[in-house]
């Protein structure tokens, strides 16, 4: 679709994917409305403090559950062609999506970006993305302000968070989670573990979910080994913890660069291996998992033992190696939400943010170098 050209332009959705993953906005468009630049910054919020400190999230639940009006319209970030960051733009006038009989309305407090949000931006997955302009976002931590009829149990006022697509590929939200407003379905939703803020919780679903589900698909189990490639990234350290803590591997060896060792013996890491220095598959170590988040298929498959598998979530896979995409799901949350809220796991969010919500350019630029650590989360949204 052409770039927004006109100071006010009106997008009709068409696509038919959209309606199996969200109910349309009201009267089936979305309503942008283009400032220049002097206006979007009068209007963009002002630069926050980095800290999360337990008041001002507190300030935050308040704003969301002091009154149960909703606007019509609210500030996201969107973009109406594929291409690079530049795509972007923030708008103050967006409808606010209308939510079906099994959804929520969540006020958005906190987002994280995903690799993913970058390759669908960039139109890697034309085929099976949802219309143009798109809110981008998979990621949100909030409260809901709003219920379906069906929903039954959640309510006004709870403190949730969630993946927001339950197809990260397939017919994706055309309105995610760098808005003040997204439609979730109950189902992919669960509450927000007490002990944890917004931001922090902003930067599990997508990432925990993947992790989960790929251990599960290679049945890993108790007593079993695994290497992570790339454990100080968002998925990569959620994997060892997982398998540690949840799945009681007996040995969890990971790589990092040199500057990220220290991180990952902090997880519980067994064996750290600086990929700078060393090539894992050389390593007399063998195991009988390797869970790939880089892109290293050919090479993991090397550093198994006889029997292993490996799961590779980007690039070619060799077997026994195999690739997936999850179907996003709030019963894992719910069911990994006592492991969070003693501790033996923990979220980890990028040093260099949380990047406030008018800092999106910066967040992805950021995020697309590839050096992040742990995940990059937007916090707060206005």
């Amino acid at each position: 679709m052409d770039s927004i050209l006109s100071s006010s332009t009106t997008f009709q959705l068409r696509n038919p994917l959209l309606s199996l993953h969200q109910p349309p906005f009201p009267s089936s468009k979305i309503t942008i409305n283009r400032l220049n630049k002097s206006q979007r910054a009068l209007s963009s919020p002002p630069h926050q403090p980095l800290r999360i400190s337990a008041a001002s999230q507190s300030a935050a639940t308040s704003a969301a559950t002091a009154s149960s009006f909703v606007p019509s319209e609210m500030k996201a970030w969107s973009y109406s062609e594929y291409g690079g960051v530049d795509v972007l733009k923030l708008e103050t006038n967006v409808a606010v999506p209308e939510i079906g009989e099994d959804q929520v309305l969540i006020k958005v407090v906190a987002a994280a970006l995903n690799p993913v949000d970058s390759k669908r931006r960039a139109g890697k997955f034309k085929a099976t993305d949802s219309p143009l302009p798109t809110v981008p976002g998979y990621d949100v931590a909030g409260v809901v302000v709003k219920v379906g009829k069906q929903v039954k149990d959640l309510k006004e006022g709870d403190e949730v968070y969630a993946d927001v697509s339950e197809k990260t590929l397939e017919g994706p939200k055309q309105f995610g989670s760098l808005g003040e407003y997204t439609a979730v379905e109950e189902k992919l939703v669960a509450l927000k573990p007490k002990n944890i803020g917004f931001a922090e919780a902003a930067s599990l679903p997508l990432a925990v979910e993947t992790a989960y589900e790929g251990l599960e698909r290679a049945a890993f189990s108790q007593g079993k080994s695994i290497l992570v490639l790339g454990g100080a990234g968002g998925v990569g350290s959620l994997v060892i913890q997982l398998a540690k803590q949840v799945f009681g591997a007996s040995k969890v060896a990971a790589t990092a660069s040199t500057p990220k060792l220290d991180l990952l013996k902090s997880l519980g890491v067994d064996l750290a291996i600086d990929y700078t220095k060393q090539n894992f598959e050389d390593l007399p170590d063998k195991f009988d998992l390797v869970f790939d988040t880089v892109g290293q298929g050919d090479r993991a498959v090397k550093a198994l033992k006889e029997g292993g598998s490996a799961v590779v979530l980007t690039g070619p896979a060799e077997p026994p190696g195999f690739r997936f995409v999850i179907t996003s799901t709030g019963e894992t949350l719910k069911k990994l939400n006592p492991y969070l809220e003693s501790g033996k796991l923990k979220a980890i969010v990028d040093p260099k943010g949380p990047f406030p919500f008018d800092k999106v350019h910066e967040a992805f630029s950021y995020l697309e170098t590839g050096r992040a650590t742990g995940k990059v989360v937007i916090y707060p949204t206005p």
